[in-house]
């Protein structure tokens, strides 16, 4: 249960610094004052008259237009309070040699660090624990530069929302205190020139959340499929539902199945659109697949013979008779229309299969092969088929979750530690391979060390030894 804590004060800091904070992009703050440890304010954007260097050499070319923007929308007359933050240490650095990696682990490049230090004596470090507010507070701006400023009525919040998980900020806290560069500066350098598209462009931003979500900038949300996938959910819906001959509403199913093939990676044929004489479904990639899609009650006995009957005519004889051939409806499927889909070939499934299908491809993306699913598009119903599929895939996200989880038990109570093979091996077997047929060796575990290490999936990091063998691993993010 999250206590509430009761804020009277705000700590002034320039405003991206607050941005890159609340996008857990770094956990530093530089205050104009030295501040106590375990002292709590909310974090009031300042926009400070004085620069020591223009903003493009202030900070790194990576989170420069994100800084561009902040200052752009910053407004003269009132300022949006979005977070609050605990201190968890507050340094003093007067070292420049420290400079070249605490510019890595922030936003600030090394340039205007040594400013600062040129400037004085030495710079205050705090390491912020940062927690988001249910809603911006809007307060007048202040017109003075000042270190803490009060705020105009207390202000009550909570631990509920933080900005990084505990393991993820401790993590980030050792990185930090021990000057540790990042792991993956390359993706971080990717993840920036992303973040320029992702305002306007919906596939940039959900690879900007992927890859932050990589970094341990963001936290993933377990089993919870955020809102733009709400459609996901209307497959079956729109599958059973009783046309009553009611052309408005087959067509709404047949379109919901382009987009799901769509999103499975599928390669439809926008002109495939149904209707007198027409294919309601034709995908040419990564192989060809013809198809019916039937909303309503049941499937009609004749669709089959429809199915081939259209097929051969758009595509020819011998091309549709190499081609995937699937019937998507509701219903159980009559005795003579499944005597009639095995003699044709023809795959018959439930919508709420294929609902399943892109549900586990939404919640894991990349998870569902179609070069394997097609193995499972035999003749006949086949939804028992498609869920054997389905737990298959579930069954090897559920092992690499436990491998994961067994590098992160290693590491507990020492966060960042770094773990051979053959002990991540020996954990696992221990915890987990409870049945002595279900233990794995250490080429196996290897093998999915380096496969949750890759900077494409970023579960888990990697130090290289000199063989496999010396090859050490440690925990960066849960997988659900």
């Amino acid at each position: 249960m999250n206590e509430s804590v009761l804020l009277q004060t705000a700590l002034c800091l320039p405003a991206p610094d607050i941005e890159a904070l609340i996008q857990g992009r770094m956990i530093a703050a530089m205050p104009r004052k030295l501040i106590n440890s375990g002292q709590q304010f909310a974090l009031y954007p300042d926009n400070p008259s004085i620069k020591l260097l223009p903003l493009d050499q202030y900070y790194h070319s990576s989170f420069l237009s994100i800084a561009q923007r902040v200052f752009a929308n910053l407004n003269l007359e009132r300022v949006l309070i979005k977070a609050w933050a605990r201190c968890e240490l507050c340094q003093i650095l007067n070292d420049s040699e420290a400079l070249e990696v605490l510019s890595q682990l922030t936003v600030w490049t090394k340039d205007s660090l040594q400013q600062t230090l040129l400037q004085k004596p030495y710079i205050f470090l705090a390491y912020l624990r940062v927690y988001l507010l249910p809603q911006p507070l809007e307060v007048p701006v202040h017109t003075q530069i000042r270190h803490i400023v009060p705020l105009p009525q207390q202000l009550k919040v909570s631990e509920a929302t933080p900005v990084l998980s505990d393991r993820a900020f401790s993590q980030r806290r050792h990185q930090l205190e021990h000057r540790i560069p990042p792991e993956h500066p390359e993706l971080e350098e990717l993840q920036g020139r992303i973040s320029i598209l992702s305002t306007n462009n919906s596939t940039a931003a959900k690879l900007d959340l992927y890859i932050q979500t990589c970094l341990g900038w963001k936290t993933p949300q377990p089993n919870k499929l955020p809102p733009e996938y709400n459609w996901i959910y209307t497959i079956k819906e729109l599958g059973t539902a009783t046309t009553g001959g009611n052309y408005e509403k087959g067509t709404a199913f047949e379109q919901i199945v382009h987009k799901s093939l769509t999103f499975l990676g599928f390669g439809v044929d926008p002109n495939a659109k149904g209707g007198a004489g027409g294919m309601d479904l034709y995908c040419t990639t990564p192989y060809p697949l013809v198809g019916e899609c039937k909303a309503g009650k049941s499937i009609p006995d004749a669709t089959v013979e429809q199915l081939s009957r259209i097929g051969k005519r758009h595509l020819g004889k011998y091309d549709y008779e190499q081609t995937v051939k699937l019937i998507i409806g509701p219903g159980e499927p009559t005795t003579y229309l499944q005597k009639s889909a095995q003699v044709s070939t023809i795959s018959i499934i439930h919508p709420m299969t294929l609902q399943k299908l892109v549900e586990l491809h939404a919640k894991h993306p990349g998870s569902v092969n179609l070069m394997e699913l097609k193995q499972y598009l035999t003749a006949g119903q086949i939804d028992d088929k498609i869920d054997e599929y389905v737990d298959k895939v579930e069954e090897t996200i559920k092992l690499r979750s436990q491998i994961v989880t067994a590098v992160k038990q290693l590491g507990e109570g020492e966060p960042g530690s770094k773990h051979q093979t053959m002990v991540i091996r020996t954990h696992y077997n221990a915890v987990f391979a409870k049945e002595t047929n279900a233990k794995l060796d250490d080429i196996l575990v290897h093998d999915l060390l380096v496969e949750l290490s890759s900077p494409l999936t970023g579960y888990l990091g990697r130090d290289k030894g000199n063989d496999w063998k010396s090859d050490r691993f440690y925990f960066l993010r849960d997988l659900s």
